[in-house]
């Protein structure tokens, strides 16, 4: 089986012999690997499970418990460290064996017993499709449609990106390999995609132009509250931000500099988010926010009134009290429009 090491795009495994039920049994001859192995296993959505093994020149032969199908990774230490550093991503299938090889950092080779020879061949065909650039998700639907009978056909629907053909994928496969142990795994991928569709759906009747911007009353950096709705009358801008949030510190100097451009013509309100009410303004501090600043509770509605689905996320409220626009993550398109309302 052929992959491309750093790639979490596929994931891939092989068996050559039965393991104890429950467990995974892991085989490794990796060149480029050292001593040291580290293995971390979804359990749960909040359970994960980190585990180091010990090996020599890149020979490792260790079990890990896996409770259920599930991915897992297999990472040299130092990319938990953000170095450079091989990164293998398999199917855990308890009672199973995987056997991986690797000459360079460029690829890897995963071969073995039942599920993982079914999933060699899908793999190779993969690999393939992606060298000649084709689409991936037709491949693996293609293969799910010339091999319904094949376990490792569930477990390659959670590799497509398109629900409805992860939908029609699912209806091809034989009825014991649909309703077998691998459909927790695609299911859970699937209504977790179709939640965060719904989520987005939502956001966005929430967000559109031209909707009125909920009113809410939080506190400032003086503990005194502050009415959105007293600003009405000016541009308002909310920026729903954290201390921990890297691409909204990044954001900042350029925020600051439009702040000072444009003085006058609009009010900027940072809505603190997951921090603590010391490091929020402990960050204003350190930041030198000239803005204004309000901190939201965990109690607070306001983050669900305005569809809040990542951060940064900066609504732009008209004069009116109506929502302009809506620009989420640390994107140009923001100061563009800022250039459009003011200049």
């Amino acid at each position: 089986m052929k992959k491309f090491l750093l790639s979490l795009a596929l994931m891939a495994a092989a068996l050559t012999m039965q393991a104890e039920d429950g467990k995974l049994r892991v085989k490794m001859n990796c060149k480029p690997v050292g001593d040291s192995i580290v293995a971390l296993l979804n359990v749960t959505e909040d359970h994960e499970v980190r585990k180091s093994f010990a090996g020599k020149q890149g020979v490792f032969d260790f079990e890990i418990d896996v409770p259920n199908p599930a991915s897992m990774y297999l990472v040299e230490p130092a990319a938990l460290r953000g170095e450079p550093a091989s990164v293998f991503v398999i199917p855990a299938i308890p009672g199973e064996e995987v056997q991986l090889t690797a000459e360079d950092r460029t690829r890897y080779d995963i071969d073995g017993s039942k599920f993982y020879s079914q999933f060699h061949v899908a793999d190779t065909i993969i690999e393939n499709a992606q060298k000649a650039g084709k689409d991936v998700t037709q491949t693996i639907y293609d293969f799910i449609k010339a091999h319904p009978d094949y376990e490792c056909s569930a477990y390659l629907i959670t590799n497509m990106r398109d629900v409805e053909k992860m939908k029609e994928a699912v209806t091809l496969l034989k009825p014991d390999v649909r309703d077998g142990r691998m459909k927790p795994l695609y299911q859970g991928m699937l209504d977790q995609i179709e939640a965060e569709m719904k989520a987005e759906e939502e956001a966005a009747k929430k967000q559109a132009a031209g909707i009125e911007a909920p009113d809410f009353t939080l506190n400032d950096l003086n503990g005194k509250p502050l009415k959105l709705s007293s600003l009405r009358g000016k541009y308002v801008i909310l920026d729903f931000w954290g201390s921990w949030c890297g691409w909204c510190i990044k954001g900042i100097p350029q925020m600051k500099e439009y702040y000072t451009k444009y003085a006058g013509k609009f009010e900027i309100l940072g809505i603190d988010c997951n921090d603590t009410e010391q490091k929020w303004k402990d960050a204003v501090a350190k930041h030198e926010l000239p803005w204004l600043h309000v901190y939201n509770p965990k109690t607070s509605s306001v983050l669900t009134d305005y569809g809040i689905q990542g951060f940064p996320t900066k609504i732009i409220i008209g004069p009116d009290g109506k929502i302009v626009k809506t620009i989420v993550g640390e994107d140009p398109a923001f100061y563009t429009l800022l250039d459009e309302l003011f200049k």
